[in-house]
């Protein structure tokens, strides 16, 4: 072929992919709109799409309120189900955020925030790369609003105990700024569930949507039938076993690992407590630490429940479904890990998997001392000689030298963990969020590496109810 044919082709193939850029390349949004056609479709009617990152299961409650006060008009979507780009097929997104520990996504929102910044750290090259060369294809990969014409709101759940104080919903909203989407409103934040800013919630749906939201908990009466110390010669402070019925005929109802919320006597205020118990035992029961302020008095919710509220005395109980945190249906291997109080959440995934007859279960556990602190022990050691428990590897951080807490056991048997991990098994932590759940998270990392961690994740394999 001759240099001037060459040269010709050349010619041919560059006015023709000017053509394309110029004339024929579809704009922004048809591209945008087509990166969704793979997509689940939407609804029929469906606008809005209430959109929840949960934690312990508050903002699933909140966005199930939501979206059937919204009716017809909306679709409810877990965040772990959602890609960025899936946004766009609707003409309003309303997001309800939890912020785990010091401004994190919960789990649940791990895959989508890794996007967020990704999309982030694209945009800054593109960016930066846009102040010199750049061929027609480089620069059309820039888009400077892809959400423009979303419009947006944010109900971020949180603790101001925490500085960064619901930190994921915040940089949720700057995300979206950047993206060009509009904010229906000033992103409303909730501290614990604080009425007065769920009430702002409700009074934003009512102007934009005229819907009717009842954002209020409701409360049912209960009996305490019994109350004892569970580590009467402990070496912490006195941890009660509470146990609770229904008054009247309320219906023991609730699936294990789910949350009772009380009332804490006139006071006005609430406290939150993993059920140990599931209903086939016909009552609820409930592990409670007394508390002691800085200043030493003591604390209001402990103290009330483990000394002022006498057997026999009503209260008030909301239960809350926390379905992030639920034993599987089959039969799956499942580790339990933690601490302190937090034996009572594992207490009941265990009970509700033996009920089941599923035994390929593997319980780590820490407390201080194994004579005074182990909650339940009776209990747990006769289902590990029965079969029920495969294994159970015990610290007590008091009965030696040298303390040792539930991720030294952990890494003591990396080789199982990655074993049981690569059998498919869920993995559960509840207790502690500072220190316990944190070093738990770490040895998990380390063990199982980037890509096993990752993998664990992506496959909802890692589920934690810690406080």
């Amino acid at each position: 072929m001759s240099l001037e044919v060459i040269l010709a082709l050349a010619a041919v193939a560059a006015w023709l992919l000017l053509t394309w850029f110029t004339l024929l390349r579809p704009s922004a949004r048809q591209a945008r709109a087509a990166s969704t056609a793979g997509t689940p479709s939407v609804p029929a009617g469906a606008s809005t799409a209430v959109v929840y990152a949960s934690q312990t299961g508050t903002a699933i409650e909140l966005a199930q309120r939501t979206a059937q006060a919204l009716g017809d008009r909306a679709v409810l979507l877990p965040i772990d189900r959602v890609a960025p780009e899936q946004l766009l097929a609707y003409e309003q997104v309303l997001f309800i955020a939890s912020t785990y520990g010091e401004g994190d996504a919960p789990d649940m929102a791990h895959a989508f925030h890794e996007r967020m910044l990704a999309d982030d750290a694209a945009r800054a090259t593109d960016s930066a790369g846009s102040s010199g060369r750049a061929d027609p294809v480089d620069r059309a990969r820039v888009d400077e609003a892809p959400f423009a014409g979303l419009r947006a709101g944010i109900l971020a759940l949180g603790d101001s105990s925490y500085s960064q104080f619901c930190g994921f919903g915040m940089a949720l909203e700057s995300w979206l700024k950047r993206r060009g989407a509009t904010l229906l409103f000033d992103t409303i934040r909730v501290d614990r569930a604080d009425p007065r800013a769920l009430d702002a919630w409700s009074e934003q749906l009512s102007l934009l949507f005229q819907a009717r939201l009842d954002t209020g908990m409701h409360f049912d009466g209960w009996t305490l039938i019994e109350r004892s110390t569970s580590n009467p010669s402990g070496a912490g402070r006195p941890c009660h076993e509470l146990r609770w019925r229904p008054a009247g005929d309320t219906p023991l109802e609730w699936k294990a690992g789910d949350i009772a919320h009380i009332e804490i006597g006139d006071s006005g205020e609430r406290r939150e407590y993993s059920i140990a118990s599931i209903p086939s035992e016909g009552m609820l029961r409930l592990l409670v630490r007394e508390h002691q302020r800085p200043d030493g008095t003591p604390g209001l919710g402990s103290h009330w429940l483990g000394s002022e509220l006498a057997p026999g005395a009503p209260a008030r109980l909301h239960i809350r479904a926390n379905p992030l945190f639920r034993a599987p249906d089959d039969d799956r291997p499942a580790i339990f890990v933690g601490n302190g109080t937090g034996i009572a959440g594992l207490r009941a995934l265990l009970q509700e998997r033996l009920e089941r007859g599923h035994h390929d279960n593997w319980l780590v556990f820490g407390e201080r001392t194994r004579v005074g602190d182990f909650h339940w022990g009776d209990t747990f050691e006769t289902w590990l000689r029965q079969g029920k428990l495969q294994r159970m590897d015990l610290a007590f951080s008091r009965d030696q030298a040298e303390k040792r807490y539930v991720h030294h056991l952990l890494r003591e048997s990396a080789a199982d963990l990655r074993e049981w991990a690569g059998r498919g098994a869920l993995l559960y932590v509840c207790g502690s969020k500072d220190g316990m759940a944190q070093d738990v998270d770490q040895a998990l990392r380390d063990i199982l590496g980037l890509h096993g961690y990752e993998a664990l994740l992506q496959r909802q394999g890692y589920r934690r109810d810690v406080y």
